[in-house]
């Protein structure tokens, strides 16, 4: 019998990688996507797409889509309350298992998989330790497309948004930069490639500029991410493309 699991999609490309390999194992069977939104905006944490995007994204896959409505800055008890509920629902749905993009964040992996073990589920991640240039380098070989929709400034300027990831982007990162963005550099989104029935259309919108103010406690939420944004990393601000439906 096949393991039932959500996705944890967060609309970009190690989440796409990982869904294509978890998707042609067969111990697993890919029940849904979930993925948390900003409420007020309507667009995906951290990435800034909007939920139009994501609606298109999930209908050209073929799987269902979960949505978890978040506060813009949640507190850990807030993002924890409505992931409860999430997966409680799930749950009763025989769905045991979670999977995620992770490649090497040793704390964020093991915050996942302590909440999820209360809860009764198991976490599972295709793409954990491999070397992120193998992974990125895969990933294009395969046909895939994303685009960078969010860049933190600390790492990336301007520049780098709104632009589509291929050998000449890798060439270009500064030094010290990890070519998956995994320590919270750039956000992205994918529009094609194999698992993806029809490419996602879409027009490029406003590149704008948001400034996050530190929070005063630790209690604001990172844990709704899917890349690690430390508490320091709040005192940068962000560049977002904003992508248009087609």
């Amino acid at each position: 019998m096949k393991k039932k699991a959500l996705f944890n999609w967060s609309s970009g490309k190690d989440a796409t990688l990982a869904l294509y390999k978890i998707l042609q194992d067969p111990d697993f069977e890919v029940c849904t996507l979930v993925t948390s939104v900003n409420q007020p905006l309507q667009r995906i944490s951290m990435h800034g797409v909007r939920v139009e995007l994501l609606h298109q994204q999930a209908a050209s896959i073929g799987l269902p889509l979960e949505i978890m409505q978040i506060p813009e800055m949640p507190t850990m008890e807030v993002y924890e309350q409505v992931m409860t509920t999430t997966l409680t629902k799930l749950q009763q749905q025989g769905i045991n298992y979670s999977i995620f993009g992770d490649i090497f964040l040793e704390d964020l992996r093991r915050y996942r998989e302590d909440k999820l073990a209360i809860l009764g589920f198991k976490a599972v991640f295709p793409l954990w330790k491999k070397p992120t240039l193998d992974l990125l380098e895969e990933f294009l070989n395969l046909g895939f497309k994303t685009i960078v929709v969010c860049v933190n400034e600390r790492y990336l300027d301007k520049s780098f948004v709104g632009r589509i990831i291929d050998s000449q982007f890798i060439a270009d990162l500064p030094e010290g930069v990890d070519v998956c963005g995994e320590n919270g550099e750039f956000h992205t989104f994918s529009f094609d490639g194999p698992i993806f029935a029809t490419p996602i259309a879409f027009t490029l919108g406003e590149t704008v500029y948001r400034k996050y103010e530190k929070p005063k406690t630790q209690q604001t939420s990172t844990a709704a991410c899917t890349t690690n944004t430390s508490d320091e990393a709040w005192e940068y601000g962000f560049w977002y493309c904003d992508l248009l439906p087609a």
